[in-house]
């Protein structure tokens, strides 16, 4: 995540001036300046260093935000005049724009909204890709009172972000939208229309508690303890080990090295199903096990041979070796003949759903594993990934 550009402005107001009197002057408004909070601060710093960006200090302090004590009393046009600044520590620090801001704002862990904003950008690929329209997200989460609130939403007013927020409280959200509204800022309320749609379908109101709110709750649920099981089950069946206990998996992922079989088995871990994967390897025997379990329950990846060897080569240079090392686990010859032998098993399981990963995610490869996988358990008619509440 990259550093947050933060903009200093003047804030102004545009209105008829009215006629001085001579006999009775009133003395020019003070202006107020003020800065944001030093919290805010570090967190601007913290993500700066976590990007790895270089902050460098300015020879001179600018980015105060001058408040015409006047202008708050009217409601005329504000202008917004904002330089490109950045935070290190307590001091601003001069920054280059590289993107639109997104300005994410949780009550929780903030997953909802970044999720929503990362599918959204997912439309975005044809320009995002070249950085023909660069975007910096950044994620706020666990705000659970207004003055922050605030101080973030003005933050967002300097440098012009889009505001996605997911709020739990109303009044924690209507804050949010009444400030966006008074500033001028872009906004989503990602969490507010779905409540409110399910509060009418049910019939009950919602609680307005935001999760780790004080008073509420969550007992360690048979769920919980499922998937508690299947991360720690999915760990031991890693690499074809233990295969005595193919049996017992929920799911079984096969196919050659690097295809993903790994991440993929431990995504779907976090989600509650047991898994267990085998690789097909050139010279080495498949367990007898894999073709005893319950075939609806295997899953085979195929990857195109090209990227496949590409991934092979990174991964032997993160292992240490050169390109002088040659190796058979990268050559286009042997990739071929290994991505051959795992056609061939897969053809004479012709019940295993075989599925391409070339360029697809983690969760993209998942999705089309679960959707199968449930449809063969409840036998659906329509694709469906069903679960009760």
């Amino acid at each position: 995540m990259l550093a947050c550009p933060c903009s200093a402005f003047n804030l102004r107001a545009t209105a008829t001036p009215a006629k001085p009197d001579v006999s009775n002057p009133e003395p020019e408004p003070k202006v107020r300046k003020l800065k944001g909070s030093p919290q805010l601060n570090r967190w601007y710093r913290a993500r700066a260093l976590r990007s790895g960006q270089k902050l460098e200090r300015p020879s001179n302090r600018t980015g105060a935000l001058e408040l015409n004590p006047s202008a708050q009393r009217t409601s005329d046009t504000l202008s917004f005049e904002s330089t490109s600044t950045t935070y290190d520590g307590d001091r601003e620090v001069e920054a280059t724009a590289s993107g639109k801001p997104i300005y994410m704002v949780s009550d929780g862990t903030g997953w909802t909204a970044e999720h929503s904003v990362n599918a959204a950008l997912g439309q975005f690929e044809h320009c995002l890709v070249d950085r023909g329209c660069p975007v910096n997200t950044h994620l706020f989460s666990g705000i659970d009172d207004v003055e922050t609130l605030m101080e973030i939403i003005k933050q967002a007013a300097k440098e012009g972000a889009l505001l996605v927020y997911t709020l739990a409280d109303p009044s924690m959200a209507e804050s949010a939208k009444q400030a966006c509204k008074l500033w001028g800022i872009p906004w989503t309320d990602v969490l507010g229309p779905i409540t409110e749609a399910v509060a009418a379908h049910l019939g009950v109101s919602p609680s307005g508690l935001p999760r780790g709110a004080p008073g509420r709750t969550f007992p360690l649920s048979d769920e919980y303890f499922r998937r508690i099981e299947a991360v720690e089950f999915t760990i031991k069946q890693d690499d074809g080990a233990l295969p005595q206990n193919l049996c017992k998996a929920d799911i079984v992922l096969t196919g050659v090295s690097r295809t993903g079989k790994t991440p993929l088995s431990i995504y779907l871990a976090q989600k509650g199903y047991k898994v267990a994967n085998v690789p097909i390897v050139k010279g080495v025997a498949l367990p007898k096990g894999l073709f005893e379990v319950d075939p609806e329950k295997v899953f085979g990846l195929t990857i195109n041979p090209l990227v496949l060897q590409t991934i092979r080569k990174a991964r032997a240079r993160s292992l240490g070796f050169g390109d002088e090392a040659r190796s058979n686990y990268s050559e286009m010859d042997y990739v071929k003949e290994e991505l051959e032998l795992a056609r061939r098993v897969f053809a004479q399981n012709p019940i295993w759903p075989v599925i391409e990963v070339t360029g697809k995610a983690i969760e993209e490869t998942a999705a089309v594993i679960l959707r199968l996988y449930h449809d063969r358990k409840h036998k659906c008619s329509m694709p469906r990934i069903s679960k009760r509440y």
